[in-house]
């Protein structure tokens, strides 16, 4: 049987004819040493077809496909251009190899050539690889190069771009990270607990949850100056009068020996050490354990609620017993805070407002923390409510005053913009308004004489323009008029002269007439 291969190159799809190589009996170790010499592998294979690309574009696009698994129109026309036609209902007598299995199986399905890929097929393909450039002709090798790179980067770039997770990866890697310091934090509550039990043995039976016992060590430090004062405080730390009690009453009647001051203030800074490995985001590790914070929003809250307990879920379902209340959900503070009666409640309300937050965390154009605020708010006031009987708001009031809460912020981005443009359009006056009264004392003195008058235009206009600066203006009018006193009686003796010099040359004219007159009776 013929063996035909499928080349995707770089530059375009290449088809090359493997005849002269029985497969029976070669190995994979002969095969892949005969395929570094060009001589003997360039004589048992020979191109039969080879489809350049139209551009770079489509180029990546049959990258793309390629990766995808997906035989493209343009792959499918050259290999029914250039692969023998079968007759109909007869099978083919070659079979096409290929790299990639899921192109191969596509290609089967749609055409029904039969393909192959395997490790004999892929060590040919490899040698093709390494030989391309010298079936090609008219092919240099740095061409090819070029080709490899751009498409690469085009590839990778693309693959970046529009890769939906891209955010959610940093809180992803994130979460690794915390998962690697869980068996730390695992091993340091373990010290703290060994520790301290020296001093205080009764606390290990009151207490189970590592981060609280690290806060109670760190609040009761020393178990003697423990009494009933300090019931309040521990009760905010474990969230129940009773157990706070119990704390109180443990360390009164404690078998526990005393600690050197030293060994007080170790175990002090260990706990807080403890603590703060120990808080980390729930709503980080529900974004990892559904993938991205689009799967996530994607979930109702009923799923929402039990992620991270599904094999609990199964379980039950299989047995029909129980189904879990919670999940990941269960390491809130929230939900510790609750009653022991009031945690399945607690957590169905706390997933509805986490499912909400992540909607529009994910869908929203604009990043704000108002809405989550809010959220956190409703959930206070439910425990309040859950406690002590206090209605909590309405969601529709809550969401209207989040929704004027964002309104009210862009119009004070927006004022805040326009004052900075304003603020800018008047300093450009200002420096506009200064070289132009530079230019102008430049150009005094060229004046001249004509200065006077247009002095006197510009201070009439000054004054119709600001009534409001009348004295300043008259007394500045008074002062120029003294200094423009002399002039102007220059001015006044200048016109009686021009008005004299017209009368003479009358009378000098008058006076020749009359005498050509007499001269003409003299005649």
């Amino acid at each position: 049987m013929a063996l035909y291969l499928l080349f995707e190159s770089a530059s375009g799809y290449a088809l090359f004819h493997a005849y002269g190589i029985d497969e029976i009996g070669q190995s994979v170790d002969a095969v892949r040493a005969s395929v570094l010499d060009l001589q003997r592998f360039g004589k048992a294979v020979k191109l039969a077809g080879f489809s350049p690309y139209s551009s770079a574009v489509d180029a990546l696009n049959q990258c793309n496909a390629i990766s995808e698994g997906i035989m493209t129109d343009e792959l499918r026309n050259f290999l029914e251009l250039n692969l023998p036609k079968v007759k109909e209902g007869k099978k083919a007598k070659y079979s096409l190899g290929v790299m990639e299995p899921k192109v191969g199986s596509h290609i089967s399905e749609a055409t029904g050539i039969p393909c192959q890929s395997n490790e004999f097929v892929q060590e040919l393909l490899r040698g093709v690889r390494l030989h391309f450039d010298q079936f090609i002709n008219q092919l240099k090798k740095s061409d090819l190069e070029k080709a490899q790179l751009g498409l690469g980067h085009s590839y990778s770039r693309a693959k970046v771009k529009f890769n939906v997770n891209r955010v959610d990866n940093m809180v992803i890697q994130a979460i690794f990270l915390l998962d690697t310091l869980d068996k730390d934090i695992n091993s340091f509550s373990m010290r703290a607990r060994e520790w301290y039990s020296w001093h205080f043995p009764e606390l290990l039976k009151i207490v189970n949850d590592n981060y609280l016992y690290a806060k109670i060590a760190k609040f009761v430090v020393n178990k003697s100056d423990l009494a009933e004062k300090d019931i309040p405080a521990l009760a905010n730390l474990t969230g129940d009068d009773d157990k706070a009690k119990e704390i109180v009453e443990a360390a009164k009647a404690s078998m526990g020996q005393d600690l050197s001051p030293v060994d007080l203030i170790n175990v002090q800074q260990f706990a807080q050490k403890v603590m703060n490995l120990s808080e980390y985001l729930v709503g980080a590790r529900l974004i990892s354990h559904a993938g991205s914070l689009s799967n996530l929003a994607k979930c109702p809250a009923s799923t929402l609620q039990i992620l991270g307990a599904e094999k609990a879920l199964f379980r039950a379902l299989k047995t029909r017993g129980n189904t879990p209340k919670y999940g990941l959900i269960f390491h809130s503070s929230f939900i510790g805070r609750a009653s022991a009666r009031n945690k399945g409640r607690m957590t169905r309300y706390l997933a509805n407002k986490c499912s909400i937050a992540s909607r529009i965390d994910c869908y929203s154009e604009s990043n704000t923390s108002i809405f989550g605020q809010k959220l956190r708010e409703q959930v206070e006031e439910r425990l309040d409510f859950y406690d002590n009987g206090v209605a909590p708001c309405k969601n529709l009031d809550v969401m209207k005053a989040a929704i004027e809460g964002i309104k009210n912020a862009v119009s004070e981005d927006a004022d805040g913009n326009e004052k900075s443009d304003v603020s800018a359009k008047k300093s450009k006056k200002k420096k506009s308004k200064a070289a132009g009264g530079e230019a102008m004392d430049v150009d005094k003195p060229a004046a001249g004489e004509d200065e006077p008058q247009t002095e006197k235009k510009k201070k009439k206009k000054h004054k119709l323009e600001e009534p409001e600066d009348e004295g300043i203006a008259t007394e500045a009018v008074t002062d120029d008029a003294k200094q423009d006193e002399t002039p102007k009686k220059k001015k006044k003796k200048n016109r009686e002269a021009s008005d004299a010099e017209p009368t003479v040359v009358t009378e000098g004219k008058k006076k020749k007439r009359k005498k050509s007159k007499i001269d003409d009776n003299d005649v």
